[in-house]
């Protein structure tokens, strides 16, 4: 997967967030259409696992409100040839109450159509997405990063062997600062309290 540094790139281990082939009930006809969900909304997920401790994520329902959805385009593993494009009418990227719809037709080329074979056949199942954020909280005590607003959707991608997301340099910079952060506070806590203690240990020996 070819990783840009100012992208983040997401694939959430959920039954939700899959490419599937829609089925009609005329089992000839065949419009090697795929959808599935990107992402969903208000749902947290495990990103980053460090010292035993979880650290969690979920995307706001209102997170991709004014999101740059101008020219999305589909890939296999955010790379390579285009299957599908916003801008030509093959791909449907669509914000609802559940989450980022996605819908391909992947019926215009013959490498599209290849790759819908391996969708409808279970061989690639998974997907992921490519975007940058705008805006963000984190609650310290749960350990949950928000993402409050979307700046751009890049790309969505089917993806065979998703990639671990402690690959992805932009989460692991974030969640490495976050932890960096947290520490640095527990080590000013910590002494803090020693230096209370010292004072109240020489206040008793006087």
């Amino acid at each position: 997967m070819a990783i840009k540094s100012d992208r983040e790139y997401r694939v959430v281990m959920l039954p939700d967030i899959q490419f599937r082939t829609i089925k009609r009930d005329d089992e000839e006809a065949n419009d090697y259409r795929v959808e599935g969900y990107a992402t969903t909304f208000d749902d947290p997920y495990v990103l980053y696992e460090f010292d035993g401790v979880k650290y969690m994520e979920q995307i706001d329902k209102n997170a991709l409100t004014g999101a740059d959805l101008s020219d999305v385009i589909m890939l296999y593993n955010h790379t390579g040839m285009v299957y599908a494009r916003l801008s030509n009418g093959t791909l449907t990227v669509q914000p609802n109450e559940k989450g980022l719809y996605i819908q391909a037709d992947l019926s215009s080329t013959q490498e599209s159509r290849q790759m819908w074979e391996a969708i409808n056949a279970g061989l690639v199942t998974q997907m992921s997405w490519a975007f940058t954020v705008e805006e963000e909280s984190y609650n310290e005590k749960t350990h949950t990063r928000t993402i409050l607003k979307v700046r751009k959707v890049y790309d969505v991608s089917a993806v065979s062997l998703p990639a671990n997301p402690n690959t992805d340099i932009s989460a692991r910079s974030y969640w490495e600062g976050v932890i960096a952060e947290q520490r640095r506070r527990e080590r000013e806590r910590a002494e803090k309290v020693q230096r209370i203690r010292i004072m109240n240990a020489n206040r008793r020996s006087k």
